[in-house]
């Protein structure tokens, strides 16, 4: 009962962290709608990815992210194409390019027009063969790149295997999506579109009241001030001094400039495991992401021989306000988590500071990291991340949908990274659904698959040493 009650206390740390920060904000800058005759500005991180994409998108798509949503049964295009243009009516961000003005980018919102969906019928090839069809086009469609200035940041494929299964594969810009929206937001407004048409109905789905445009707009005029002073301060104590490097892998051999190359590699963690660690963290008083970090650093550490570890992961900062929480967009930012393994501290103690670690990210997570590498006086290195080179999230969990549809993720390639090795994991009945997106620069399949057999044995280790 103890450790149950230690669990409530995590849990009601990280609402009341969350509360707290969004009453915060409302009284620095109200939310309110941007004048639509005036472009908005960028929100912040979205401005990182933006920079990003003007010097490391020309190497490689590092920001093209992908999802497939399987229908089983039948499945009329018109429909499908009329619920996708309905989707960008409905949010701007999906209809929205980008334009520097005096300097600076900025949003641009087009019109709301019929959304193109692409169609393949592949029922006329042999079976053997739709498969290794099917990856292909959406693979070609995953790498090819975007033009951020012409549009649109959004394409998608639907492909029929058979008549009772298609795929409709769906690729967009990272600036325009984050977890929230590829995985809840919008395959639940997908899917209840087109059983709403498919019945003969109009949407029943709200209007939306205030855009990704509002939100950026809000959160520059919340810019500046104590609370971004505060955060800046968090992170000069957390990141200050020399930060370590993680010397993994190829023995600090890596090429002289990042080359943004990617490849995937998929895994599965058992459900029976995935249960055990889930009860080893109603035991600890700590999420299963912090159980997931906690093993990753100590594997690194094993790696390396370094006493000190720094990860990153994506924090949804921009979702704590309500007015934006069913909105699709670009509402993540990158935090760096640091491990300190000096002492050898057991798993329980690691566990404790991760959580600490964490509820301190998520806490002091509206200031970017371009902003943090600014105050720490960092000064660029071509060949990696200022901060991380190794990243992990466990993925929202995906909304119970309409009987003969389901979603995955990362399925396909599209032949770009932003990070070494970036760890996703998401929670399915199933079990811990994995995907591991690498650079094939610095890591061979087998390296991949080595380093993943390893992190499942330490978690195997884990659960069984808690279970004893």
């Amino acid at each position: 009962m103890e450790k149950e009650t230690r669990l409530s206390e995590a849990k009601r740390k990280l609402l009341e962290l969350q509360t707290r920060q969004t009453g915060s904000a409302s009284a620095i800058s109200e939310i309110k709608r941007h004048p639509r005759a005036i472009p908005a500005p960028l929100s912040l991180a979205q401005e990182q990815v933006w920079r990003l994409d003007q010097s490391a998108g020309k190497l490689a798509p590092l920001h093209n992210e992908s999802i497939t949503i399987h229908r089983r049964g039948p499945c009329d295009p018109a429909l499908l194409e009329r619920s996708l243009s309905e989707i960008v009516r409905r949010h701007e961000i999906w209809r929205t390019t980008f334009e520097t003005m005096a300097g600076q980018p900025v949003q641009i919102v087009h019109p709301a027009a019929p959304f193109p969906l692409a169609l393949s019928d592949l029922r006329a090839l042999p079976k053997i063969a739709r498969e290794a069809r099917a990856l292909e086009l959406a693979t070609h469609d995953a790498a090819l790149p975007f033009d951020l200035q012409q549009g649109p940041l959004v394409r998608a494929r639907l492909v029929t295997l058979d008549d009772a299964e298609h795929r409709l594969y769906v690729t967009a810009h990272q600036s325009i999506v984050d977890g929230i929206t590829v995985f809840d937001i919008f395959p639940t407004e997908l899917t209840t579109l087109y059983e709403s048409f498919a019945a003969g109905t109009p949407s029943r789905l709200p209007e939306m009241e205030m855009q990704y445009a509002d939100f950026a707009s809000w959160q520059r005029r919340s810019l500046g001030g104590e609370k971004t002073e505060s955060q800046l301060a968090y992170w000069q104590r957390q990141l200050g001094g020399e930060l370590p490097v993680l010397q993994w892998p190829n023995n600090g051999l890596r090429p002289r400039q990042q080359t943004y190359r990617g490849a995937m590699h998929s895994f599965m963690l058992p459900g029976e495991l995935a249960q055990s660690l889930k009860d080893l963290g109603r035991r600890e008083g700590v999420t299963l992401f912090m159980i997931l970090l906690a093993a990753l650093v100590t594997l690194l550490q094993r790696y390396t021989g370094q006493d000190e570890i720094v990860v990153g992961t994506l924090a949804p900062c921009g979702r704590k306000q309500t007015e934006f929480q069913r909105s699709l967009g670009y509402f993540l930012n990158p935090v760096v988590l640091r491990a300190d393994l000096r002492g050898k501290p057991d798993f329980s103690a690691l566990l404790r500071q991760m959580r600490e670690v964490t509820l301190g990210a998520i806490s002091n997570d509206d200031v970017t990291l371009d902003m943090i590498a600014e105050r720490l006086h960092l000064k660029p290195d071509p060949s990696r991340h200022p901060f991380f080179t190794v990243a992990l999230s466990v993925a929202p969990d995906v909304p119970q949908l309409p009987a003969g549809w389901s979603m995955t993720y990362m399925d396909v390639e599209s032949g770009g990274a932003r990070w070494d090795l970036y760890l996703e994991m998401s929670d399915r009945v199933e079990g811990l659904l994995g995907r591991a997106q690498y650079n094939p620069d610095l890591f061979t399949g087998d390296d991949i698959a080595q380093t993943l057999e390893d992190f499942r044995r330490l978690l195997e280790q884990v659960r069984g040493a808690k279970n004893r």
